[in-house]
């Protein structure tokens, strides 16, 4: 299961391109709508909530994470892993190549 976190707001296209991305890249695998109104770029009151949040979902739960107080910035992403789930944070410049 792949669950997104995401500040990207509920109107437009980016939640539904990272959905198309992620059918394409592995088809059948459940997506989970988390949040995609999380603090806007508030990295510190979004892992809050994540941890918060995380607990309810399986053990193997990816968390795909984007929530970027330096929108465009040159950061690079990072993976964890903690309680046998997986958290991937992604700038948002990774997601526009």
């Amino acid at each position: 299961m792949i669950a997104l976190f995401t500040d990207f707001g509920l109107p437009g296209p980016y939640t539904g391109q990272m959905k198309a991305v992620l059918h394409q890249m592995a088809p059948g695998t459940p997506t989970i709508d988390l949040f995609a109104d999380a603090p806007v770029g508030n990295p510190k009151a979004s892992a809050y909530l994540l941890a918060a949040y995380a607990a309810w979902f399986p053990v193997r739960t990816v968390f795909l994470c984007v929530v970027d107080p330096g929108v465009g910035g040159t950061r690079p992403s990072i993976f964890l892993e903690a309680d046998g789930r997986s958290g991937i944070s992604v700038p948002a410049t990774a997601c526009s190549s």
